[in-house]
């Protein structure tokens, strides 16, 4: 061992501040080595030695004949590993025995030539951990020269690679599993998965996949890798636990199997010289599966540990399979089941088309005999009675065009709606048809614009289907755009004609533009004049642009505004030949356009009547009940019906019937479920939360009917939940039994208020009786023994 004396001093002082290598390198009996004490060190291995333990990065030279060996602290914490401080002083044929026929040779050639050398990602067996180690270093060597300026020594730089090796070549296997083509075939699958595990032997030396029957009593072999003939490892059959756990892989339970040596002889070996000495058996699940659908059994390279990360390889390679064949299944189940829809879908389009049918005959039963009475000059109605016959015949109206909307789908479904496309002047009646929009358009206070330039070449058209399509792109306009206005044009756009309905509303989240044409898709949560709608005007948009060989897309900006185009080729050329028509009579033609066009108008003027009403004052001891529906019809027809008993204030969304709420609180609240900006159960929800609104009694109205949509209602804290169509003496009895229990649950609090009071003031009466019994029977006739201290509603009237 050195003393400090016997050290140089430059050379000590970096030994001292080099921690515990330092010290270790110091208590080195050097002395007995082949370079002897410290003190007789050639400079230029001070030199050497010093620059080496100053560095943070992973060194370790050879000095002398012997090649004695150093290192430094990064070399020790990373590479040396058991052999540490054992190595330090010692040969580096010796200290490095184990690769020595891969190092033994290059080192040679640095320290008689003089010219370093270049590894990169060499792979050496180590045994620096208890046992033979697959490891991977990137390396130099390079000479280091006495005073005398001959080759003594050499310095070896080093980035050990071992893990960056072997995740790469785990996640190819990972990335080849994945990008596998998808196969509708099991069988395809589980060989094209024994392909790519039997591609990286150096990290599974072999696998085998079992599938189970559905009571996990057996496993049948589907492919395996790394076996070419059958052995005693590879049944293709499990019946028990004896060869693999079966049983705890069917209840998704892993295990480590680690003595196959003593239990299998000549097990494959991948890409080693010696077999697995170890297993891992993974259940083979997949989300929302019940149960595994089989198990992989995979060997372990004998040269690595089998840590977390090897452990995580081996799941995810189970947890893709198991995709794959889950992938697979599904796939299968879904094939059955479109077969089984496709049926379901011709017996749901008869289905709509008989009940369209069907409709029709009682709406046209009920719609004429209205109209007649309303048009009757002989026998004029009374005016309360025309009010109701008006409501009755618009919304009967607003029914019709639902069921001829279901009953086009129907037809188109079925291949059964026949256009009749007859040349037209597309820019006159694209101008007409908006034209009858103006009129609702000026009301809700926005601009209108019509630009409907001639076009160059004629337009072939089904002219009720084209006004179909125009009415619903402006009705649509209209009830999303609040300020600014609306343009309608028509212009020539290539080979054919470009009709665009651009407006200045709320725009559309790209993440809903690509949903907007499908059936029944919804905005949700978009501000509009009127939460109603069935979802399938767009849709009606986009299939009967498809008929007149067109699209229709959408550019849209949220906050902004919203273009709808639909470009329709000119010709005749793209549509069946059976189906074009000579031109039809003007006039009719006009009217009929105009009839379609008044039942859209009617209802967007609905959504521009008052969206707010105020109850009279006049008369402040009657209960005040706030009504919120987006309907327009609807709002009048409960203001009517209730406001023959309370005082009534209506509004047209939930956000406005908090904010009247919060300026007055109503004695109860009714409203819709489905409104614009805030729905009901919103408004339910920010109500229970406002301790001044808390207990306002709130009935919930419906078209969603049925249990759960009751229960659903009930759980969010309703009082009561009524779906439509609901009869006026059923509303006014449940308005007037949640009004007369509030009004109870209130004199009850008061009268409690006023006994706490009471009491309060008599102290030394309450003290001396004790009981709570008689001291209600003392101070009031109503808190009698029979109350046993509690007033009417039965809360206690002391705590």
């Amino acid at each position: 061992m050195s003393s400090a004396g016997e050290v140089p001093s430059g050379l000590s002082e970096v030994l001292r501040n080099s921690g515990q290598l330092g010290h270790d390198l110091l208590a080195v009996d050097w002395a007995s080595t082949p370079l002897g004490p410290m003190s007789g060190w050639s400079q230029s291995l001070q030199a050497a030695v010093r620059i080496m333990v100053s560095s943070r990065f992973s060194m370790w030279m050879a000095w002398g004949p012997s090649l004695t060996f150093f290192c430094n602290d990064a070399y020790r914490r990373d590479t040396l590993g058991v052999k540490y401080p054992w190595a330090l002083g010692r040969s580096a044929r010796e200290v490095w025995a184990e690769i020595w026929d891969d190092i033994g040779p290059r080192i040679d050639t640095v320290i008689r030539t003089g010219i370093a050398t270049w590894d990169e990602a060499l792979m050496l067996f180590l045994e620096r951990s208890g046992y033979r180690e697959e490891t991977y270093h990137t390396f130099s060597y390079s000479p280091l020269a006495d005073d005398d300026g001959a080759i003594t020594g050499m310095l070896c730089v080093v980035s050990e690679e071992t893990e960056r090796v072997v995740a790469e070549r785990r996640m190819a296997t990972l990335r080849d599993l994945g990008s596998e083509p998808t196969s509708i075939d099991e069988k395809e699958v589980w060989a094209a998965a024994c392909r790519r595990l039997e591609a990286n032997p150096k990290s599974i030396p072999f696998a085998l996949l079992y599938l189970f029957d559905d009571d996990g009593s057996t496993g049948e072999l589907v492919c395996s890798a790394g076996f070419d003939d059958p052995h005693p490892a590879s049944p293709s059959e499990l019946v028990d636990d004896e060869v693999w756990p079966m049983s705890r892989a069917f209840a998704g339970l892993e295990t480590h199997v680690p003595d196959l040596t003593q239990r299998f002889t000549d097990l494959p070996k991948g890409a080693w010289d010696e077999p697995p000495k170890e297993a891992f058996v993974v259940p083979l699940e997949a989300p929302g599966v019940q149960r595994p659908h089989g198990m992989l059994v995979a060997g372990l390279n004998r040269y690595r540990p089998f840590d977390d990360e090897y452990r995580g390889f081996l799941r995810i390679v189970a947890s893709q399979l198991a995709a794959r064949i889950a992938a697979v299944r599904a796939y299968e189940v879904e094939r059955d089941r479109a077969e089984a829809l496709a049926e379901l879908d011709q017996a749901k389009t008869a289905f709509f088309t008989n009940v369209s049918h069907e409709f029709r005959t009682p709406l046209t039963l009920l719609l004429g005999p209205a109209e007649d009475a309303l048009t009757d000059t002989g026998a004029p109605l009374p005016e309360e009675q025309r009010r109701r016959l008006e409501l009755i015949s618009r919304n009967g109206q607003r029914l019709l065009r639902l069921v001829n909307s279901l009953l086009d789908f129907s037809r188109l479904e079925s291949g059964k709606l026949t256009a009749q496309f007859e040349p037209v002047d597309l820019a006159r009646l694209t101008a007409e048809l908006a034209a009858m929009f103006e009129s609702a358009v000026r009301s809700a206070g926005l601009t209108f614009s019509i630009e409907c330039d001639p076009l160059p070449d004629r337009v072939y058209v089904d002219r009720e289907m084209w006004a179909k399509l125009v009415l619903n792109l402006l009705s649509n306009a209209l009830k999303f755009t609040f300020t600014g206005g609306i343009t309608v044009r028509l212009r020539s756009a290539g080979n054919g004609a470009a009709l665009s309905v651009t407006d200045t509303g709320v725009g559309i989240a790209q993440e809903d533009q690509a949903k907007l044409f499908e059936r029944f898709h919804r905005v949700v949560g978009a501000r509009s004049r009127s939460h109603e709608g069935s979802g399938i005007g767009l849709a009606l948009v986009a299939e009967l642009a498809s008929l007149h060989g067109g699209t229709v897309t959408v550019d849209s900006t949220p906050g902004a505004g919203t273009t709808f185009t639909v470009e329709i080729p000119f010709g005749q050329n793209h549509l069946p030949a059976d189906q074009i028509a000579d031109p039809a009579d003007a006039e009719a033609v006009t009217a009929a356009s105009e009839h379609q066009a008044a039942g859209f108008v009617a209802e967007a003027m609905r959504w521009l009547g008052n969206e707010t009403t105020e109850a009279s004052e006049s008369d402040g001891e009657r209960p005040r009940v706030l009504i919120a529906d987006d309907n327009a019809d609807m709002r009048e027809y409960l203001a009517r019906l209730l406001g023959q008993h309370w005082h009534v204030e209506t509004v047209s969304d939930g956000l406005r019937a908090l904010e009247a709420a919060q300026r007055r609180r109503p004695d109860l609240i009714l409203t819709d479920v489905m409104m614009p900006k805030l729905d009901g159960f919103g408004l339910l929800r920010e109500l229970r939360r406002q301790p001044p609104l808390a207990e306002t009694p709130v009935i919930l109205l419906s078209a969603r009917a049925g249990e759960e949509s009751r229960v659903e209602g009930l759980d969010a804290g309703a009082d009561d939940y009524l779906v439509k169509p609901f009869a006026a003496k059923e509303l006014l009895a449940r308005v007037r039994s949640h009004l007369e229990s509030a009004r109870l649950r209130q004199a009850a609090e008061a009268e409690r208020q006023r006994l706490r009071l009471l009491l309060g003031q008599i102290p030394a009466i309450v003290n001396f009786f004790r009981g709570p019994d008689l001291v209600f029977e003392y101070v009031h006739p109503l808190a009698t023994k029979a109350y046993g201290g509690r007033d009417v509603l039965g809360k206690p009237l002391l705590e």
